[in-house]
């Protein structure tokens, strides 16, 4: 039997003393396995010396609203994100 490891009120030890891997029904979650990237391909290596790096950058978001009463606004005049 596992013992439990609270310290501070919380349980530090493994997740095994506490729950086992199941999904949100109860029922034991099935496990896929993950196959990484290839790193010794050049094309999936993100290197950096000092300040020059490779890593691609992040498409400039383009979608969303433009917002009204932005004066003179220095940061973006469009929203994105949920507008209740």
């Amino acid at each position: 039997m596992a013992y439990s490891m609270k310290k501070g009120g919380k349980e530090v030890g493994p997740a095994s003393v506490y729950a086992k891997p199941h999904t949100m029904s109860g029922e034991p979650a099935a496990f896929t396995s993950v196959t990484p990237p290839n790193m010794s391909d050049p094309a999936n290596m993100d290197m950096s010396v000092n300040s020059y790096s490779n890593k691609r950058p992040a498409p400039t978001k383009t979608d969303g609203i433009k917002i009204r009463g932005t004066g003179a606004a220095t940061k973006g005049v469009m929203a994105r994100g949920p507008m209740a």
